[in-house]
């Protein structure tokens, strides 16, 4: 029996699709994102004449406090966004919504952070007259790029597995100390007031 070299092919089985590695751009792009709005931050912040106050809300004695409350509170569904990423990794037991409350605390602490970053950016711009104020400038910017790059990676496939971890652990632990060189520094210095 002969084999005709030009005949169809059909009858044998199709090959697997190769799995491809991700490429470079699939990190490098959330790299440059992140660098780019961390570093576009830094200059408005740096170039931008300091307007004093951006915003006071009815009920707190002034914009310190009110920005010491609600980066407090951002910091507060930070904290459960970490608990319930424990959760969702199966390192603590938890509901069968434990992904829901970690998508939603993600963005509730989103929300509640940009007037935060409104008002230093505006009312107050990147500083450096002292050791804590230049490094809250410094972390501020750095926390915008990592949340973007983070944000991107979300929607990436076949990432390592501890890249998404990693990003976000990066994130949480920036917070804390943004948390902690302002609305602890305040409460620590003018005392819990509203």
């Amino acid at each position: 029996m002969s084999v005709d070299p030009n005949a169809a092919t059909q009858s044998f089985p199709p090959r697997p699709p190769a799995h491809r590695a991700p490429g470079p751009a699939r990190f490098l792009v959330p790299a440059l994102v992140a660098a780019a709005v961390a570093v576009g931050l830094g200059v408005y912040g740096r170039t931008h004449d300091p307007a004093g106050t951006a915003f006071n809300l009815a009920g707190f004695s002034s914009t310190g406090a009110v920005k010491s409350w609600l980066a407090s509170t951002a910091f507060f569904f930070a904290l459960v966004q970490l608990v319930s990423a424990f959760m969702v990794y199966g390192k603590l037991p938890g509901p069968s919504w434990s992904a829901t409350l970690h998508r939603w605390s993600g963005r509730v602490a989103f929300l509640v952070a940009v007037p935060v970053a409104v008002h230093c950016l505006y009312a107050l711009g990147y500083q450096t007259y002292s050791t804590r104020v230049m490094w809250h400038s410094v972390l501020g910017c750095f926390f915008f790029g990592a949340f973007s790059a983070k944000m991107l990676l979300l929607r990436s496939e076949r990432l390592p597995g501890w890249l998404l971890p990693f990003v976000g652990g990066l994130v949480f632990s920036v917070l804390t100390l943004l948390w902690l060189t302002s609305a602890f520094w305040f409460f620590r210095t003018f005392g819990v007031t509203t």
